[in-house]
């Protein structure tokens, strides 16, 4: 297991490289000026002399190898520079919205995975039955649903109609404190609705796989000697049924960090993807660089993270071979 981290972590190493790469690749071939969004209004009636200090001080103008190179030896060395959006040091940026972005995922991620399984476990039991027959077609519905408009949705719903729910935000918008109360509350709907993107495809693993594994042998074995019906599903069915799905978990983070994306511009979430829309909207490369990167090794991560969890639930699984 050892051995198999290893060599992802060693080649997770060029990934990043080519990440960063491509992200000032695609800074050299954008029609965007750096320098006239970094100005904003103030450009408008500035020098050339000033902007073209501006562009020398930004170094816009070097080569693309150049610009790359300066920002990654500045970033080994845990300078990622300064956002031109939010007039601080990018490590600063990501620091203070990172937090908010973790627990946005993963209250989103717990709730898919134990309704998933749940709902999951419980159609396998019965299929065909009523439950399988409601939640079956609302799972592929909710696949084809794009994540904005379930945000609006829940938005105009629970907060706009009911008045139940805050529609956004970390907390109230006449305090200036953040107290735990305030931020549970606003969390629930960006969690809900995020949890409830990811859902589906948890629900139809699990359902699927328990279904399958309700009809091996093992299973009408352990019927037969007259073992409980609960010691049936939970001891040996979900456990086989779960091995699929835990590869899952890795493969759906590219979509947990899209979503999240989404979710968090929708209810003004302070988190990292709402500053990732930021810095591309406001041509914030260093920023950008480095969230990228950070999206990048949170993929990676997932990815080690599924095949490791497979490897302890199934311990026929091989790392070292």
């Amino acid at each position: 297991m050892a051995r198999m981290a290893g060599r992802r972590i060693l080649f997770a190493v060029p990934v990043l490289l080519l990440v960063t790469f491509g992200v000032f690749a695609v800074a050299a071939a954008s029609p965007f000026d750096p320098v006239k969004a970094y100005a904003g209004t103030a450009g408008l009636t500035s020098s050339q002399a000033n902007l073209d200090q501006l562009r020398a001080n930004l170094g816009v103008d070097d080569p693309l190898t150049t610009r790359w190179w300066h920002w990654l030896t500045s970033a080994l060395s845990g300078d990622f520079g300064d956002s031109s959006v939010m007039r601080q040091p990018v490590a600063d940026v990501i620091v203070e919205r990172l937090g908010w972005s973790t627990l946005l995922a993963a209250t989103a991620f717990l709730i898919a995975i134990v309704l998933g399984t749940t709902l999951g476990v419980l159609a396998a039991r019965r299929p065909g039955g009523w439950l399988d027959r409601c939640v079956s077609p609302a799972a592929y519905t909710l696949e084809a649903a794009p994540a904005f408009w379930l945000g609006l949705l829940a938005m105009w719903f629970f907060a706009l109609k009911l008045g139940v729910l805050p529609a956004g935000g970390l907390t109230d918008t006449d305090s200036d404190v953040i107290t735990f109360g305030q931020v549970a509350s606003h969390l629930v709907l960006p969690a809900v609705v995020l949890g409830v993107t990811q859902l589906p495809w948890f629900f139809l693993y699990v359902r699927q796989g328990v279904a399958d594994a309700l009809e091996e042998d093992p299973v009408r074995g352990a019927r037969a000697r007259g073992t409980s019906e609960r010691t049936v599903l939970l001891g040996h069915a979900l456990r086989s049924g779960m091995l699929p799905m835990l590869t899952l978990i890795g493969s759906r983070v590219p979509e947990l960090i899209t979503g999240a994306l989404l979710i968090e511009t929708v209810f003004s979430w302070p988190g990292i993807a709402a500053a990732t829309v930021q810095a591309a909207t406001a041509v914030d490369f260093p920023l950008l660089a480095a969230l990228t990167v950070l999206a990048t090794a949170a993929v990676l991560a997932g990815n080690l993270l599924s095949d490791l969890l497979y490897g302890l639930a199934d311990p026929r699984v091989g790392f070292d071979g």
